[in-house]
């Protein structure tokens, strides 16, 4: 923690070396928050580069009140879901979107779930993904949610609900199927 403190008050001073430390410290987690909220590998990219400057510039105004990881990862979520509205506001028309097939890594089944729930996740709309991230992925609560997205604790609520029926729907031939493959194995003839 005192080394962490010292590596904030070196980059705050415009040290480089602590600035890339913190950087390399912190990016995996903060930019996969920003990809799994953006949805978009490419638009990912953009908004962790505005999210990272962000940070840096905010820098002075870290009091160590908390974590510098929790602190940086609630300028990332402010900061993404910022870069989503205007990004929607200038499209102004939902794109509809494409099946993805699934690439099988060498990593095995956990890689083929993580992809196959992420291929599910983008059928979402953007509002029901939002919030289905920051509540069961992220940890938010419903009060915190709605005051980011400017919406009603029970509108989250609707928004997860409806997240969590259409994923269970999504989901349900990828679990089902290896269960109704070994139920047929054993099962008894219907007469």
């Amino acid at each position: 923690m005192a080394t962490d403190f010292l590596t904030i008050q070196r980059a705050i001073e415009g040290d480089e070396r602590a600035l890339r430390a913190l950087w390399s410290q912190h990016a995996p987690h903060i930019d996969a928050v920003v990809r799994r909220l953006a949805g978009d590998p490419d638009l990912a990219e953009d908004i962790a580069q505005e999210v990272w400057i962000q940070i840096f510039r905010a820098l002075p105004t870290y009091r160590g009140e908390s974590q510098f990881g929790t602190w940086a990862h609630r300028i990332a979520v402010n900061r993404t879901l910022n870069a989503l509205r205007r990004t929607r506001r200038l499209t102004k028309i939902e794109t509809d979107m494409e099946e993805e097939t699934v690439a099988v890594e060498h990593g095995g089944e956990r890689a083929l779930l993580r992809s196959v729930i992420d291929a599910a996740a983008s059928q979402l709309s953007p509002g029901a993904r939002t919030v289905f991230l920051m509540h069961d992925v992220e940890g938010y609560t419903h009060e915190e949610i709605a005051h980011e997205l400017g919406i009603t604790p029970g509108g989250s609520k609707s928004q997860l609900f409806k997240a969590r029926a259409k994923l269970r729907r999504l989901l349900a031939p990828v679990i089902d199927a290896p269960r109704a493959e070994e139920g047929t194995e054993n099962a008894a003839p219907a007469y």
